[in-house]
């Protein structure tokens, strides 16, 4: 079992040194993405070079580590996001869970191609509330072709525990 506490710890040093470097919210002009892979895509944007995701401010959660073929983000469960019944919404979980997966593909992407999602399966494991203060939801592309890639990610808490899972299937197209 982890130590729960050196892992939040650890996690919150994470998304404090990764807002410094990150860019205002928006959406990148198309001639600036023009031409760049997925992993230069990410780069720029953790290089500031390019906007953070806007629905990062607007769902709290963030990029933390992107490479080839794996995306990790984290999220902070508010009250903002509680369903009636004083859960987490689904939702909010779903598009951590669509984010990391989405990402791992666009990061495997070279430059020309783009990606939408095609299908999302998440499986909830466990009710999110407050008492989580991050999630980190983890992607990892299995198979990345040229027209389909797919993916699985994980949102897991400090304490290692598993809160819900995800697959999802890309489809791939020319950048225009």
């Amino acid at each position: 079992m982890p130590d729960t506490d050196a892992v939040l710890a650890r996690w919150q040093a994470d998304e404090v040194a990764v807002r410094a470097r990150l860019a205002a919210p928006g959406v990148a002009a198309p001639e600036l993405i023009t031409g760049l892979s997925g992993m230069q895509f990410f780069e720029a944007i953790f290089a500031g070079r390019l906007p953070s995701p806007a629905i990062g401010r607007t769902l709290d959660f963030l990029p933390i580590a992107i490479e080839s073929g794996r995306a990790v983000f984290q999220g902070r469960p508010k009250l903002e996001h509680y369903n009636p019944l004083g859960t987490v919404h689904g939702g909010w979980i779903a598009t951590l869970l669509d984010s990391c997966v989405g990402c791992a593909v666009h990061s495997a992407l070279p430059a020309g191609k783009a990606y939408t999602t095609a299908e999302l399966k998440v499986n909830f494991v466990r009710p999110v509330t407050t008492r989580v203060a991050l999630l980190r939801a983890e992607g990892r592309v299995i198979h990345g072709g040229s027209r389909m890639a797919t993916a699985d990610g994980r949102l897991i808490g400090p304490d290692g525990k598993l809160y819900a899972h995800a697959s999802t299937t890309c489809f791939i197209f020319d950048a225009s």
